[in-house]
C-alpha cells in the first residue's frame, strides 16, 4: 500500500504536468481547429532560454524568461505562419507545424550539442515523508501548480469574456464573427496560452526528479506524450484534457513499477487506443451528428 501510495502521488504530479500540456494541445485546437504538432518545440524553446539565462537571472528569472519565450514563440507561430493561411486545409495547418517543429527542435539540438542540461530548480531533488510514504518534493510542487493553473484556466473559459469568445469561436467561427467576436484576437489568445502553459511545463519536465534527461530531445519527445493525454479526454474538451493528463500520468507511474519502465510508455498509447476503440471522440470530446 505504501508503494502504491507513493506512485499515486508522483503520478499525480507527472499528470498535472501532462494536463498543462494537453491544455495547450485544447486550446489551439478549439481556436482554431489546428492541431499544434510544434507544442514540443514550445517546451524545448522554454526549456533552453531558461537554462541560457539561468546563472545571470537565478531560478525564477530564467523560468519567466522561458515561459516569456514560449508565449513569444507561439504568437510568431500564429501570427506569421497560421494567419498567413488560415484558409488553408486544417491537414495543411498541422503539417506546417510538423516542419516549424522540426526546424526548431533540430536548431536547439545544434545550440545544445552532446550537453543535456539540467533546470535547477530549487525544489528538484527534495524528498518529503509523509508518515511511511515517501514522495519527490518536485512532483509535489507540479502538482499543486498545476491543480492552481487548472483551475485558473478553466474559470477563466467560463467566466471571463475571452472564455465566452472562445466557446463561441469553438461552435460556430461565423457566426461569432458575425456577432462580432475579433477572431484574430481570440486565436493570437490561445496560442499564448499554450505558450505559457509549455514555458512553465519544461520547468518541471527539465528537472532530475520528472524525466532525468534535462533540456534535449528528450524532453521534446517526452512533451509529445501530452498528445494522446489531449486525444484520451477529447480533442476540443477542455475538461477532458485534465481528466486525460492525470490518466496518463498514472499509467506511466503504475505500468514503469508494477510491469517494466521500458514499457511505460507504451502503456501510454495502448490506452490511448482502447479509448479511441470505445470512444472516437475521447471520453469528453464532441460527437459529430450527421444528419441522414
Amino acid at each position: 500500500m505504501t508503494t502504491f501510495l507513493q506512485l499515486s502521488v508522483n503520478g499525480a504530479g507527472r499528470g498535472a504536468v501532462y494536463a498543462l500540456l494537453a491544455l495547450g494541445f485544447v486550446v489551439i485546437f478549439r481556436a482554431t481547429g489546428v492541431v499544434n504538432f510544434a507544442h514540443g518545440s514550445l517546451v524545448l524553446v522554454g526549456g533552453y532560454v531558461a537554462y541560457v539565462f539561468a546563472d545571470n537571472f537565478g531560478f525564477a528569472g530564467a523560468a519567466l524568461m522561458g515561459i516569456l519565450a514560449s508565449a513569444l514563440l507561439a504568437l510568431f507561430i500564429e501570427r506569421i505562419l497560421i494567419a498567413r493561411t488560415r484558409n488553408a486545409d486544417p491537414i495543411a495547418l498541422a503539417l506546417l507545424t510538423i516542419g516549424v517543429d522540426v526546424v526548431v527542435t533540430e536548431e536547439i539540438a545544434r545550440r545544445l550539442g552532446t550537453g543535456a542540461p539540467f533546470l535547477n530548480a530549487p525544489f528538484a531533488q527534495d524528498v518529503i515523508r509523509l508518515g511511511d510514504v515517501s514522495v519527490l518534493k518536485g512532483q509535489l510542487v507540479a502538482l499543486a501548480v498545476g491543480v492552481v493553473l487548472i483551475g485558473g484556466l478553466m474559470a477563466a473559459f467560463r467566466f471571463t469574456g475571452w472564455g465566452l469568445t472562445m466557446r463561441a469561436q469553438a461552435e460556430n467561427r461565423e457566426a461569432a464573427a458575425l456577432m462580432g467576436v475579433r477572431n484574430t484576437r481570440v486565436t493570437a489568445a490561445a496560442w499564448v496560452v499554450a505558450g505559457v502553459l509549455a514555458g512553465i511545463a519544461v520547468i518541471f519536465l527539465a528537472t532530475p526528479d520528472f524525466s532525468g534527461s534535462g533540456v534535449s530531445r528528450a524532453t521534446h519527445a517526452l512533451a509529445l506524450v501530452a498528445f494522446p493525454a489531449a486525444i484520451i479526454g477529447g480533442l476540443d474538451s477542455v475538461g477532458g484534457a485534465v481528466v486525460g493528463g492525470f490518466v496518463v500520468g498514472l499509467t506511466e507511474a503504475y505500468s514503469a513499477e508494477y510491469i517494466a519502465f521500458d514499457f511505460s510508455k507504451s502503456a501510454v498509447y495502448i490506452v490511448m487506443l482502447v479509448v479511441l476503440v470505445v470512444a472516437p471522440s475521447g471520453l469528453f470530446g464532441s460527437r459529430e451528428v450527421h444528419r441522414v
